[in-house]
């Protein structure tokens, strides 16, 4: 099937057309004079819906985009023209077999909201219920799909976003965008993530998530149970309605620091309009965008929020370390040095005034400045941080979120403490400490011993020592250009001495090659001695 729509004139056609278009935007933005955040966005906007909704979604990915990239992205907005409701009637016949009114016997023909992906409507199921149903766009897989073949193609006319350190691998920011667009278009993740988390925070009463009609959810229809309520960012009508805002951010900050350092699976886009009030539960709504933190990520985590608070540098160095893995010979004294500064900006702050969201975003900046790859779903969670800080500043600004995961986690230590445990290790160590001392002096017998018999052998690591081995290794390899420059320049002499044929003007034209190598050789030599003796005044 595939190969029968790769040989059609018709798509081949299109794909020629949408290239064109491609292209064209790109020229309109004059793109080969560079790229800034704000170019890029009114790009993504100009290439159309499909793009939109990629670029909301690497908004996200500061692992993948310079940060100052991402935060325009933010500014995408995803509203399109909604799609023809005949076109949705089609689908949903399409999808269930079987006549519209045998699944929905009421559907609202105006859409609730309409985005690159999906559009929603409301309906009434068979026993009566309202319900929403978020209908996937006819073809966008395809669309999709074949935008992301052009994108490849174009990769190259891309390639001018300079990031920390070096210039983007747009090849592996398609292919994210490719793989986080097909979760995205799949709806029984979305319906599996809101199952989950709705089974973690089971036990909270005043947490709740849209039931989810599994009967009737397919890949490109998701049915769920319609809310209504009131947005949080509504803190008039919330007030009236008797609400106290300052409760519902204690108990909303109180949920995602729940979400993310004891379940590790939570909410990465908590905006407004993700976040309802109804009957005094905060409703958590569009469960399509998730992150996941495995249990060592969540350890690495809290070691360094303390290791911040506590100003210790060295823990906090190990917990970079080990969150994250090192794509290059990492520079450890520059990296202490950047982390020292870090800590003492925000290690004499005190938790009133502190900025999580901003803070773990210096961490993620300054781990990819260093070479050290994040796990996405640790950049998810700063861009998720920031985004419920904003929340939170919004509606509730009395509430603090960075003092409500420093009780979160005392209170964690609290419950985990046990004194006959602890007494227990702290003598376990003790021993252990003990039994080290005194095989100290043995240790060091054996080590003298083997020092004198010449088996010693030490590792060492010197931090700093790149740039002093790069001009050693210019100095040797001009040396040796010397050398056969000089050695060109005596074998032709001697060849020239002799009757070897061919020749030139009576001269050996092996002798005249060796002249005319050995002063070029000398030539480059000299003028890069001169080149760098002007740089060095």
């Amino acid at each position: 099937m595939k190969k029968q729509q790769q040989n059609n004139p018709k798509h081949k056609d299109n794909s020629k057309v949408r290239l064109r278009e491609i292209v064209g935007v790109l020229r309109k933005h004059e793109i080969i004079h560079g790229m800034t955040p704000e170019k890029l966005r009114l790009i993504v906007e100009d290439l159309g819906p499909t793009y939109v909704k990629m670029g909301q979604v690497m908004s996200m990915r500061s692992d993948v985009l310079p940060q100052s990239y991402c935060d325009e992205l933010v500014k995408l907005r995803a509203d399109v023209k909604p799609i023809d409701f005949s076109e949705v009637v089609t689908l949903i016949e399409q999808e269930y077999g079987v006549p519209i009114q045998e699944v929905f016997p009421e559907i609202e023909e105006k859409p609730l909201g309409s985005a690159s992906i999906a559009q929603v409507h409301i309906v009434t199921l068979k026993n009566g219920q309202k319900a929403v149903a978020k209908i996937q766009r006819p073809g966008i897989k395809e669309i999709m799909a074949q935008d992301i073949v052009l994108m490849r193609k174009a990769a190259k006319l891309l390639q001018v976003i300079e990031g920390p350190s070096d210039i983007l691998d747009f090849n592996k920011i398609i292919e994210e965008l490719w793989v986080v667009s097909q979760q995205e278009m799949d709806f029984l993740l979305e319906a599996g993530n809101c199952k989950e988390l709705a089974e973690m925070n089971d036990g909270i009463e005043y947490i709740a998530f849209p039931k989810v009609e599994s009967h009737l959810t397919t890949s490109k229809i998701l049915v769920m149970e319609y809310i209504e309520g009131i947005q949080i960012d509504q803190v008039s009508e919330l007030i009236e309605q008797g609400y106290d805002i300052n409760e519902i951010g204690m108990k909303l900050a109180k949920n995602y620091v729940k979400q993310v350092l004891d379940d590790g699976f939570f909410h990465a886009d908590p905006h407004p309009g993700n976040v309802w009030i109804r009957d005094g539960k905060i409703v958590w709504l569009d469960l399509g965008m998730v992150g996941r933190l495995n249990h060592r990520d969540r350890i690495n985590i809290k070691n360094a929020v303390f290791a911040i608070v506590d100003g210790d540098i060295y823990e906090l160095k190990s917990s970079i370390l080990s969150l994250g893995k090192a794509k290059r010979t990492i520079n450890h004294s520059r990296l202490y040095n950047d982390l020292e500064e870090l800590q003492s900006r925000y290690g004499s702050m005190d938790l009133g005034s502190m900025n999580l969201g901003e803070m773990v975003q210096e961490i993620i900046d300054m781990c990819n400045h260093h070479g050290i790859a994040i796990p996405a779903s640790v950049t998810m969670l700063g861009r998720g941080v920031m985004t419920i800080e904003g929340v939170l500043e919004a509606c509730c600004p009395n509430v603090n979120f960075i003092q409500i995961i420093s009780s979160h986690m005392s209170e964690e230590i609290l419950q985990e403490f046990d004194a006959t445990k602890e007494l227990k290790q702290s003598g376990k160590l003790f021993m252990q400490s003990t039994r080290k001392v005194l095989e100290l002096p043995s240790n060091l017998s054996d080590l003298v011993k083997m020092t004198v018999k010449g088996q010693t052998k030490v590792n060492l690591d010197v931090t700093g020592a790149e740039e002093p081995i790069k001009q050693i290794s210019k100095m040797v390899d001009k040396m040796i250009i010397c050398i056969i420059s000089a050695a060109l320049l005596i074998g032709s002499s001697l060849i020239s001495t002799t009757n070897m044929k061919p020749q030139v003007l009576d001269i050996p034209l092996f002798g005249i090659v060796g002249f005319f190598g050995s002063v070029i050789l000398s030539g480059w030599l000299l003028y890069n001695i001169i080149k760098n003796g002007r740089k060095q005044k």
